[in-house]
């Protein structure tokens, strides 16, 4: 049975308990006193952790959860709604449970019962993947809470057992790169997606993101003294991330089989990988779910195929991309170019992958749009709503001639690594170590970025950006290059709010910060849609649209947000909101094991 369609039975089966229970019995529990006497039954075993150990679990705030609506929790997206871990609107009643624990402790069965089987067949593939998903869902726990208790048994029922505390960040990290070097030893080498099965390659790429994840968590937050970091770490012990990081990375490259994808048509080249639904023999993708819109699909193209879902790209990702020729795109060419709607986004003018994020005035979203999109439907009700006047293209099958308005028919990939992911964990730990001495591999490794897009070489000292309005201003011009290509290499990718965590910079990101769209008020945008007319603001009451400023002002903003619900901006609480709560019921079964998450 290909893997797709046991995914899509396992979908089909009731939801694993949330609940923090270490005496739960592990799914899948094969009805014999020895359980997994053969391959076939690892296999079937091992397959639901394909469901669960993915980036893409839909369906949250819009545009179609991780493939394209997660960033709605960062500076790249904006909903309608508050974002409360954004806005420090948490609570301990808040706390979720710690659901990772269930799916860790099957995976503990297994390799505690691996014996049973002969080593025969695929064995150490599959016993290669286990280790694989128990280092992703620790990487899970400790992207969210820090540092949890590393269990590598099933836990008899009982109190004793039930009661282990908290171990370090480090420790927790360093138990992940272990799994990991397992599981790269056990797994097989792959050349292409094609089997949708782990390799040995991704395990690679999630140790380079998980020692990168950890050396600049460790760097930023030590350097700012808070409750975060852990207070034992070393700086060689972050530097040794650092480099497991880099080395991880170029173990993948050094194969020379993968290859960001490029046939030279620079103003596609990286928005089709996002919307083709067979990635099997794309070498830039090593791993991806596929749906093919009937027995397995998703909501993306659902949500986005009418420039809404419920969501929009901000400006403060609009801006941040280069122009065309390599360089900031500074405020005072912006405001020029925003008095026309879709100047500030054309091909020509910006980098590429703009253009192929943001769409364009006129782009065709869906086979029956013949006339192509002339501005975002603002005024629109429920999931076809746009936020902020930048629709999103990326991830959106234009051609998709599946259906368009049933839910979880659509076909978008959900594509969980890729080669550029790989080159831009290398070309970030190199510049993390030493931007100045590692600037030549930084060039090299990004340059197939750039080419793709028709985009000239990295030079530091020529994309430096220095304005005043520039948050990473004052960064090191190696980290703000490479931070700044990260970015827009892997926008609306549910990636950035873990980025701004492990920099430690939501007090430059996201405190008092007010998600904006586009002009509209001193541009055309008001002229390019009659439905336009709706739109209801500057009134007593019943709004419906929201702009900067006030009546007077020759220029106004789109602002997603109602202002009443979010005065001055974003509170993102910097003693508290990196890390999420336990639940108080966790740290009483524990006997105070846990401790609570600084500031909880």
């Amino acid at each position: 049975m290909k893997l797709r369609y046991i995914l899509t039975l396992l979908a089909l089966l009731p939801a694993a308990t949330a609940c923090f229970k270490l005496d739960k019995d592990p799914e899948g529990v094969l009805s014999t006193n020895n359980p997994f006497r053969s391959t076939g039954e690892i296999q079937n075993y091992v397959n639901q952790f394909y469901e669960t150990g993915v980036r893409t679990q839909d369906f949250a705030m819009g545009g179609g959860a991780h493939i394209a609506g997660y960033d709605t929790y960062s500076d790249n997206m904006a909903a309608s709604a508050v974002v409360n871990r954004l806005n420090g609107g948490m609570s301990i009643g808040n706390a979720t449970s710690l659901g990772a624990y269930t799916r860790i402790r099957n995976v503990n069965f297994l390799l505690c019962n691996k014996d049973n089987c002969d080593k025969t067949g695929n064995y150490s593939q599959l016993i290669g993947e286990a280790y694989f998903f128990r280092a992703w869902y620790y990487y899970q726990l400790l992207r969210d809470y820090g540092g949890v208790a590393i269990v590598k048994e099933p836990l008899d029922p009982n109190l004793e057992a039930m009661q282990v505390g908290r171990d370090s960040r480090t420790a927790v990290t360093d138990f992940i790169l272990s799994d990991l070097n397992e599981a790269i030893s056990l797994l097989n080498e792959q050349s292409s997606a094609a089997t949708m099965r782990i390799h040995r390659d991704v395990a690679r790429a999630l140790k380079s993101e998980v020692a990168l994840f950890e050396g600049t968590w460790e760097k930023y937050h030590k350097a700012k003294n808070d409750a975060f970091y852990d207070k034992t770490v070393t700086d060689a012990k972050i530097k040794e991330y650092l480099q497991t990081a880099a080395d991880a990375a170029e173990e993948v490259m050094k194969r020379n089989v993968w290859a960001v994808h490029n046939t030279g048509n620079v103003n596609n080249d990286y928005r089709i990988v996002f919307q083709t639904t067979n990635l099997d023999n794309n070498k830039e993708v090593l791993w991806y779910k596929r749906y093919d819109g009937d027995q397995v699909g998703n909501n993306v193209d659902r949500y986005l195929n009418k420039g809404g879902g419920g969501v929009g790209v901000t400006s403060s990702l609009v801006n941040d991309y280069l122009t065309i020729d390599g360089k900031p795109y500074l405020k005072a060419d912006r405001e020029a170019a925003q008095t026309v709607y879709g100047d500030e986004l054309k091909p020509t003018v910006r980098d590429p992958r703009l253009a192929q994020t943001v769409a364009m005035p006129g782009q065709v979203m869906r086979p029956d749009m013949t006339d192509g999109l002339p501005a975002p439907p603002l005024f629109a009700e429920g999931h076809h709503h746009n936020t902020t006047g930048f629709a999103i293209l990326k991830h959106v099958q234009i051609d998709y001639t599946g259906n368009l308005e049933a839910e979880y028919k659509g076909a978008t990939p959900a594509i969980q690594v890729r080669y550029a992911d790989v080159l831009l964990n290398y070309a970030e730990a190199l510049a993390e170590l030493d931007g100045a001495a590692n600037a030549t591999k930084i060039i090299s490794a990004l340059q197939p970025l750039r080419d793709r897009v028709g985009m000239p070489a990295v030079d530091f000292d020529r994309e430096y950006n220095t304005e005043s309005d520039y948050p990473f201003k004052s960064l090191d011009k190696y980290i703000q290059a490479v931070r700044r290509e990260r970015r827009v290499e892997q926008a609306l990718e549910g990636r950035r709010f873990y980025d701004i965590a492990r920099w430690a910079a939501a007090d430059i990101l996201l405190v008092n910060w007010t998600p904006q769209g586009a002009l509209y008020t001193g541009s055309n945008l008001p002229t390019l849609r009659e439905n336009y007319s709706e739109l209801v603001y500057d009134q007593a009451s019943g709004n419906n649209f929201f702009l900067t400023g006030s009546p007077s002002d020759t220029k106004r903003y789109i602002v997603p947000i109602p202002p009443g619900t979010l005065s001055g901006g974003y509170q993102f609480r910097l003693d508290r909101d990196y890390l999420l709560p336990f639940q108080q019921r966790l740290i009483t079964l524990t006997a105070n094991k846990w401790e609570q998450n600084p500031g909880w």
